[in-house]
């Protein structure tokens, strides 16, 4: 496929998933103070109880244009599936642009991961008041393209260096991660320009990446002992193939069995997509780590 053929289909994808009007979740609540740190759950459709728990964290490159109201079909579509949801809000990055480009910032430090690590402390609380009826014991991750990032490293938080205010002293309860399209090697994905230097803004620039991608980048927390699957389109644009491989190949490396699910001809938002074949795959991957 021409490298124009391509973005015509991202661009098609990309129109497909952000047709959908937003899906109100059956409740919200907050775990912290700002505005942005909000978790809004979605009960399952068919009224069941005991139902596993899928936490999905929203992708867009860590961008503040992005927030979880884009990712609301995908966890209604999820809730439909029998699954009790928490979509976590979190803060992203300044709206303002760099000055040498006119993507807005991505990512805050160290606040994004504050609020990560933060709403996944607070989650057993919050699903007891909140969704009483799901099984707390049963929690999968999901998340999608810097989602994907994130959700990967909340299952690593006890494998993060000494000193990290985010370490955790024992593994997450987790049943495990579904990363889907994930932002999951921080060198290749700088070395690709993924998100047009996304993982740079992130981690506050040159200045501070080497400190820095050691507390965050997915590739460095290996093994977790987490039960991880990714998901990756063969034809994603956005985050390229390449990116997902080299986290598995890193994985392999750490002693970890990581597996990896190939969409041919899928490409970065069918994923995330209630009208797009990709998204029930996702469902069943999820479903397998759940029950």
């Amino acid at each position: 496929m021409s490298d124009s053929a391509a973005r015509d289909r991202d661009a098609a994808e990309n129109e497909s998933a952000f047709s959908h009007p937003p899906v109100a979740p059956d409740t919200s609540a907050a775990y912290g103070s700002d505005p942005d740190q909000l978790i809004d759950f979605y009960a399952p459709r068919d009224g069941r109880t005991g139902a596993p728990v899928v936490v999905v964290l929203h992708g867009g490159a860590w961008r503040a244009p992005y927030d979880r109201r884009h990712v609301s079909p995908f966890a209604d579509f999820l809730a439909r599936r029998g699954f009790a949801v928490a979509n976590v809000e979190y803060r992203c990055g300044s709206g303002i642009p760099q000055q040498r480009g006119s993507d807005p910032v991505a990512g805050r430090w160290p606040e994004t991961f504050d609020d990560v690590a933060t709403a996944m402390d607070a989650l057993p609380e919050l699903l007891a008041r909140e969704l009483p009826t799901a099984d707390a014991r049963r929690i999968v991750v999901t998340g999608h393209s810097a989602g994907g990032q994130l959700a990967l490293w909340a299952a690593a938080r006890h494998v993060l260096p000494e000193g990290s205010p985010w370490r955790l002293p024992a593994p997450p309860r987790l049943r495990g991660v579904v990363a889907l399209a994930p932002i999951a090697d921080f060198a290749t994905a700088v070395g690709l320009d993924v998100c047009s230097g996304a993982v740079g803004q992130l981690l506050g620039g040159e200045e501070d990446f080497a400190a820095r991608s050691p507390y965050a980048d997915p590739a460095a927390l290996l093994p977790t002992g987490i039960a991880t699957t990714v998901v990756q389109g063969t034809t994603d644009v956005d985050v390229p193939q390449a990116v997902s491989e080299a986290f598995v190949d890193a994985a392999a490396k750490a002693g970890e069995t990581v597996g990896l699910t190939l969409l041919p001809d899928v490409g970065h938002f069918p994923l995330i997509d209630p009208a797009a074949d990709a998204c029930a795959v996702v469902a069943e991957e999820l479903a397998q780590l759940a029950w």
